[in-house]
C-alpha cells in the first residue's frame, strides 16, 4: 500500500470520526476512475477520448432525511461534508432506520484473467473499431450505416462509514457494441450485437463472427416476411430468458420501487405463488467473473446471492441498508452508484433464472403453430407490462423449427408471463452485454442469465 493511499484512508477516518457525532449515519465514497471512450459511425469518428476522473461524495442521514455533497478537489471534502450534514438536517423530520451491517477493514481487487485494457494503446483500440467496422460494411451492398462502440473503465472507490468501515475496491470493465442498418427502398432492417467484459481484453479482440451476424441478420431480414400477429406458443432462447428477468422482473424486485410504492408492495408479496415449481430466479454480485459482480456493494455492505422466486413463489427481494431497514428484512448488498455524482440506489447485479431439466429440443415439441424468438433488438417495460423485440424468429410448426420471420414484438404482463412458463430449458447462457438504467444512472454494468423457455399466451405482434 503506497503512502498516499495510506494517507488517504487516514484522512477519511479522521472526517467520520470528527463529523458523525452531527448526524445519525456519514459516509464518504472516493473514486478514481480511468477510461478509454470511442464511437465509429461508417467512416467518421465521432468519439476518440480518454480520460481520468478524481471525485467524491459526502453522504449523511439525520432522522430519515439525506444529505449528498459531491466534489472532485480532496482540498474541499471538510465543506462538502459540512453541507452534505446541513441538508440532511434540514430534510429530516422521521427517523434513520438502516438495517445493521458489521463494520469491514478491507481491500479487495476484481481480478483478470488476461490483458487490462489500461496496458493496450489507443491507437490499437481504435484500430479494432475500425477493424469491426469494416467487417460491417463488408457484408453487404445493402449495408447503408453502421456503428461500432467501444468503452472501457478502471475504478478504484475507497468508502469509509460511521459504522467503522473501512474499504478499498477496484475493478476493470469493457464492452464493445456493433449496429448495422440494411436498407432496400423503403425496407429498413438493423441487426445489434453486443459484448462485455470483467476479465480480458482478449475476449474483446475476436468477435469477427458476431460482428458479421449483426450485419447478415439486417440483411437477410430486407426480404423476410413479417409474423402475423397473434397469441402464440413461444419458445425464447437464453439471451433473451436473460433480458425478460433482467427487464420485465427484476427491476420490480428492487425494494425502493415497493416500499415507495404501496401496490408494487401488495402484488410482489412475500410467499406469493408466481409460477411453476421448477422456476428458480436469483440476483446476486456474489459469483465471480461476471460484470455485476463486487465484493461490497456503495454502502459497504458484502455481496450476496439473492433467491428471489423459489420454486415459483416470491421468497426474496433487492435491498440497500434503507429499504430492509424500513421493510424489517436483510441488506442484500445491492445499493450500487454509477459513479460519484449519484447516491447509491437500490440496483440488480446478476440476475438469472436457473437451468431446467427439459432437453431443448423438447420445448418444441407439441407446438402445432408457435413462434421461436432469439437474440434482441430492444425493448420497453412499464411496471407489470414489458415489450420486447427479437433479433431473429422462426415460426415453429408440428413441433419443428420452420420459416424465418420478422418484425417480432413480445408482449405481456410479467406476471402472468411467468404463471405460463410451460417448460425450462436445460441449456443456460450468461449474456455480459448488459447496462441497465435507473433513476439517471444509465449504463450500470450488470450480467444477465437463463436457458430456453417455453411460453403459452404470448403476444406477438407483427402484420395484421
Amino acid at each position: 500500500m503506497t503512502n498516499l493511499l495510506k494517507d488517504v484512508q487516514n484522512l477519511l477516518t479522521d472526517l467520520v470520526a470528527r463529523y458523525s457525532h452531527r448526524v445519525d449515519y456519514l459516509m464518504i465514497r472516493l473514486e478514481e476512475a480511468d477510461g478509454t471512450d470511442i464511437l465509429l459511425r461508417g467512416d467518421k469518428i465521432e468519439t476518440l477520448s480518454e480520460a481520468i476522473s478524481i471525485g467524491g461524495h459526502v453522504r449523511a442521514c439525520y432522522k430519515g432525511g439525506w444529505g449528498l455533497s459531491s466534489f472532485n478537489q480532496l482540498s474541499t471534502i471538510a465543506d462538502r461534508i459540512e453541507e452534505a450534514i446541513v441538508a440532511s438536517r434540514m430534510v429530516g423530520d422521521e427517523k434513520t432506520i438502516l438495517a445493521p451491517v458489521t463494520p469491514v477493514q478491507a481491500i479487495c481487487e476484481f481480478p483478470l484473467t488476461g490483458t487490462n485494457p489500461r496496458h493496450i494503446s489507443l491507437s490499437q483500440k481504435k484500430a479494432l473499431c475500425e477493424h469491426y467496422s469494416e467487417l460491417l460494411k463488408s457484408v453487404d451492398k445493402y449495408i447503408t450505416t453502421t456503428s461500432v462502440r467501444y468503452a472501457d473503465t478502471s475504478q478504484r472507490v475507497i468508502i469509509a462509514t460511521s459504522d467503522g468501515s473501512l474499504i478499498e475496491q477496484s475493478w476493470t470493465d469493457m464492452e464493445m457494441r456493433f449496429a448495422a442498418t440494411a436498407r432496400n427502398g423503403d425496407t429498413v432492417q438493423t441487426g445489434r450485437e453486443t459484448n462485455g467484459s470483467r476479465k480480458a481484453y482478449e475476449d474483446l479482440n475476436n468477435l469477427d463472427e458476431q460482428v458479421k451476424s449483426a450485419a447478415q441478420r439486417a440483411v437477410s431480414a430486407l426480404s423476410l416476411p413479417s409474423v402475423k400477429g397473434n397469441t402464440y406458443t413461444v419458445v425464447i432462447d437464453p439471451i433473451l430468458t436473460g433480458l425478460f428477468v433482467h427487464e420485465a422482473f427484476g427491476h420490480l424486485s428492487e425494494a425502493d420501487m415497493a416500499y415507495e410504492n404501496p401496490d408494487i408492495l401488495e402484488v410482489m408479496t412475500l410467499g406469493r405463488r408466481f409460477g411453476h415449481k421448477e422456476l428458480q430466479i436469483f440476483d446476486g454480485a456474489a459469483p465471480v467473473g461476471h460484470r455485476g459482480s463486487y465484493f461490497y456493494d456503495d454502502e459497504g455492505t458484502p455481496a450476496t446471492t439473492t433467491q428471489l422466486i423459489k420454486d415459483g413463489v416470491l421468497v426474496g427481494r433487492l435491498h440497500s441498508r434503507e429499504t430492509a431497514g424500513k421493510l424489517g428484512e436483510t441488506p442484500t448488498g445491492n445499493a450500487r452508484c454509477l459513479d460519484y455524482h449519484f447516491a447509491p440506489i437500490v440496483r440488480m447485479t446478476n440476475t438469472w433464472i436457473e437451468r431446467g431439466k427439459t432437453p431443448v429440443s423438447d420445448l418444441f415439441s407439441d407446438i402445432s403453430e408457435g413462434v421461436y424468438a432469439k437474440n434482441w433488438l430492444g425493448g420497453m417495460t412499464n411496471g407489470e407490462m414489458f415489450t420486447f423485440s427479437a433479433g431473429e424468429a422462426w415460426m415453429i410448426r408440428n413441433g419443428k423449427i420452420a420459416e424465418p420471420v420478422k418484425d417480432v414484438t413480445l408482449s405481456g404482463n410479467v406476471f402472468q408471463t411467468l404463471g405460463d412458463i410451460e417448460a425450462i430449458g436445460d441449456d443456460f447462457y450468461w449474456d455480459e452485454s448488459g447496462g441497465c438504467g435507473k433513476g439517471g444512472q444509465n449504463g450500470l454494468s450488470v450480467g444477465c442469465g437463463g436457458p430456453s423457455l417455453r411460453i403459452s399466451g404470448v403476444v406477438v405482434g407483427g402484420e395484421a
